[in-house]
């Protein structure tokens, strides 16, 4: 009976350990995806006022 409970404890450490660590991973890949993002859109140019990006060309 002890046996089972201390491996249901342990297995749950494991799985909350797991899902905190896939949250960090996935969380760190959102913020280089956002970094990349940013970079594209300083890299494009300043358009005047009154003018528009042609989207059908």
């Amino acid at each position: 009976m002890m046996d089972s409970i201390a491996s249901a404890a342990m297995s749950m450490k494991a799985m909350e350990f797991s899902v905190q660590y896939s949250s960090a991973l996935e969380r760190k890949a959102m913020d280089t995806m956002e970094m990349a993002a940013q970079e594209l859109l300083n890299m494009l140019p300043d358009i005047p006022k009154g003018q528009y990006i042609d989207t059908y060309a």
